[in-house]
């Protein structure tokens, strides 16, 4: 892959470490489309579902791939960005299930009684580097990250998740026919804080623990 636009900022042989994207949806599919743009090529993609016809609204997936196992359509996606990514990438199609992990964790799922679970199981695991997380809604999006390094940072990571899915789907917007609102431009937004913030602490710069972002509004701030 032809890297001289970004190359001399972003390096992406620096660190070998492998990259999880739990959860192949909205988030995880921007997040992996990103990343592929980079020369990152180390990629676990774990996600259980197949493409319906409703996700091309808001996810990178194409018409071709409807009915597909997001992960077998994802990772079509980001080969065609990078092929040499085919050589390392790992799928998952069961979905995370209790592995354990190291590296670079990006928690996509939308389920956060599953993501709380993931932190809680890798609060001592010395082989995580850093964790990132993403919450959205309709206009505005939430990003989440901790240096697995920093105990402080984890515990507020952990602490930021002290609610239950059920309480998370009474404040997702939904429509009348009870279907999940999402829109692209909020996605897309946060997903590009997020990689940010990855491409930061891969350049050796401090997390920032919490990005709030109102795409429609255009107001972000970061802590």
């Amino acid at each position: 892959m032809d890297l001289s636009k970004s190359y001399e900022y972003f390096q992406p042989e620096k660190q070998k470490d492998r990259i999880h994207i739990i959860g192949c949806g909205s988030v995880g599919s921007t997040v992996a489309y990103m990343l592929a743009r980079t020369g990152v090529t180390s990629f676990t993609l774990w996600d259980f579902d197949t493409v319906e016809p409703h996700n091309l609204a808001n996810q990178m997936f194409r018409q071709k791939d409807i009915h597909k196992p997001k992960v077998d359509a994802l990772l079509d996606i980001i080969c065609e960005i990078n092929p040499e990514i085919a050589d390392t990438a790992k799928l998952k199609p069961d979905g995370w299930n209790g592995q354990q992990l190291s590296g670079y964790v990006f928690l996509c799922v939308d389920n956060i009684d599953l993501r709380r679970q993931i932190v809680e199981m890798h609060m001592d695991n010395p082989y995580v580097k850093a964790m990132f997380d993403f919450r959205t809604r309709l206009e505005d999006a939430q990003h989440y990250a901790a240096d697995w390094s920093d105990y402080k940072m984890k515990k507020d990571f952990l602490n930021s998740m002290n609610f239950s899915h059920d309480e998370a789907k009474e404040e997702t917007p939904v429509s009348a026919c009870n279907v999940t609102l999402s829109v692209c431009p909020t996605v897309l937004v946060i997903c590009a804080r997020g990689v940010a913030n990855f491409m930061n602490f891969w350049n050796g710069k401090p997390l920032k623990k919490l990005i709030l972002d109102d795409a429609f509004n255009f107001v972000c701030d970061a802590f």
